[in-house]
């Protein structure tokens, strides 16, 4: 037996109207995303800068510049997101599928940074370093599929760009593990893949 709630002509309807929104509607959040991109992609800087001896560490606590980044995006980001909703206008449905995509990319990796630190503190630092190194490629994959799905959306040809030279990124930063120039790799990434993008995606919402 079907569902009588089911209705397959709907949810075509539906998904044909997100494609066309998505087509002609400028993608909301792009502030957002270049803000992460300059954050982390900044605080990798630092944090090489710390390894190899080149500054001063500041903290007493080891990678905590990541702490620090993570609460500076999260205040950036309840500002922006409040901006968006008072000065953006009509939300297309489009818009709002966006914008769960990125968010549960964003709870994603926080939740995925959680989980390390419980596997660091029952384990132990010495055991879990090659987790760590692992994250700058774990994080381009979910920023792979962000871009990739933002692009199907979008009906857009340079986003699919952004989705696969993220997924490149991933292994070419695993390359790099072990090795003091993955930050340097990883900052990289960030601002060419996060921050670049979302700029000229502000950029482009505001044209329009």
């Amino acid at each position: 037996m079907t569902d009588p709630t089911d209705n397959p002509t709907a949810d075509i309807t539906w998904m044909r109207q997100l494609a066309e929104e998505g087509s002609r509607t400028p993608m909301q959040g792009g502030s957002i995303l270049m803000a992460a991109g300059l954050i982390y992609g900044i605080t990798s800087l630092v944090h090489w800068g710390h390894v190899t001896g080149l500054l001063e560490p500041r903290f007493a606590m080891a990678g905590a510049e990541w702490l620090i980044a993570t609460a500076l995006f999260l205040v950036i980001n309840f500002v922006l997101v409040a901006r968006i909703r008072r000065t953006g206008g009509v939300r297309t449905a489009a818009n709002r599928a966006i914008g769960a995509i990125w968010a549960g990319v964003g709870c994603g990796i926080f939740t995925l940074f959680v989980s390390m630190a419980v596997v660091s503190f029952r384990n132990g630092a010495d055991q879990t370093d090659m987790i760590f190194w692992l994250v700058p490629s774990i994080i381009m994959v979910f920023y792979g599929m962000g871009w990739g799905v933002t692009a199907a959306m979008l009906k857009s040809g340079p986003l699919w760009a952004l989705g696969i030279a993220s997924f490149v990124a991933a292994p070419l930063l695993g390359a790099m593990a072990g090795q003091y120039v993955q930050y340097l790799g990883y900052a990289a990434a960030l601002f060419l893949l996060m921050a670049l993008p979302g700029f000229l995606l502000m950029r482009s919402a505001k044209q329009a």
